[in-house]
């Protein structure tokens, strides 16, 4: 992390889960809350991802912990936060960052694939909030950070129940707002727009993609996944004490 980016003193020794953390945009959380000291555990199913990705991290204060966790299963999905808290001890951050975008249509969707599109871009965020929120009790506070998506506002085609799920994601941080304000419990969605990631450059990115990007973001060059996990960190830090059911967009200025 370079030395010209905010360090949160908030944050070390904090203890954080992140969902979908092998990989893209988890990744750059993992490694970023990792190298501001805080205990971080992250769940995914890519083994080979989070191997590579935990060699990028020898040396930090407190070593991530992998755990391989099909987050569509909720029996493994609460046992895997089980033994996160066994490891952690109270979850004081949560990170709901898993989601698959792929492509698809409307008229190839049967009851199966709309299950498990919400299962993979929705179901695991509520499920995963509502196993933490006695720990962030018990702590006296805590915060959730929804990865929610700037695709369905601009209306993106090619992926109507990824959107369809992404908004129900900012509808669900607004719907917990004020209950767990109460208790000083934060939530909030971390909004991306077009982040480049590998998956990104070599699926979706081609020149036309270049071009929009250059006519329609306001500022040049990529978004890419550290400058999500920038503002994640101040979400997770007390910096953000007062900040709860809102929506972070981090998306270049795109009009």
């Amino acid at each position: 992390m370079a030395d010209i980016y905010a360090s949160y003193p908030s944050l070390r020794g904090r203890s954080v889960l992140i969902t979908g953390g092998a990989t893209g945009i988890g990744a750059a959380f993992v490694g970023h809350f990792a190298r501001q000291g805080a205990k971080v555990v992250f769940l995914d199913v890519d083994e080979t991802g989070a191997k590579s990705l935990l060699e990028t991290l020898e040396g930090v204060a407190h070593a991530p912990l992998f755990l391989r966790c099909d987050l569509t299963d909720l029996d493994a999905l609460h046992a895997a936060i089980a033994t996160a808290r066994g490891h952690l001890g109270s979850i004081a951050v949560l990170v709901n960052n898993a989601a698959n975008d792929a492509r698809h249509a409307l008229a190839d969707v049967d009851a199966t694939a709309f299950e498990r599109n919400v299962a993979v871009n929705l179901r695991h965020q509520v499920f995963a909030t509502q196993a933490v929120i006695p720990d962030m009790q018990r702590l006296g506070g805590g915060s959730i950070i929804c990865l929610g998506s700037t695709g369905w506002m601009k209306k993106n085609a090619g992926y109507p129940l990824y959107a369809m799920a992404k908004a129900a994601v900012h509808g669900f941080v607004n719907g917990m707002a004020r209950e767990l304000g109460q208790q000083h419990i934060r939530i909030n969605a971390l909004v991306p727009g077009w982040v480049i990631t590998e998956k990104q450059r070599a699926l979706w990115l081609d020149a036309e993609g270049e071009a929009e990007i250059a006519r329609v973001q306001c500022l040049p060059g990529y978004l890419m996944a550290e400058d999500l996990a920038r503002m994640a960190l101040f979400l997770a830090a007390d910096d953000s004490r007062m900040c709860t059911g809102q929506d972070f967009i981090v998306d270049g200025g795109w009009v």
